[in-house]
């Protein structure tokens, strides 16, 4: 499973780097209840809100789920 993670970080630093740094970037990392945020560009602030936005909305439909499953035995 880290391998998975390092292999996915090592290629967005290469497509960003492929980029020649001229595109927007952002990301929002949670390690463990920590969350990481790093955007460049332009329009960095944007793509962090959403970045964060989406990482909230992932951890509310996984606790939902989780929630449902317990309850439910599906």
């Amino acid at each position: 499973m880290i391998l998975g993670f390092v292999f996915v970080f090592v290629g967005v630093i290469i497509i960003f780097i492929a980029a020649g740094g001229s595109g927007n970037f952002g990301a929002v990392i949670f390690i463990g209840p920590i969350p990481i945020v790093i955007g460049a560009g332009t329009d960095a602030t944007l793509i962090i809100l959403l970045s964060t936005i989406l990482a909230v909305l992932s951890v509310v439909v996984f606790v939902v789920m989780k929630r449902r499953i317990r309850r439910f035995g599906c």
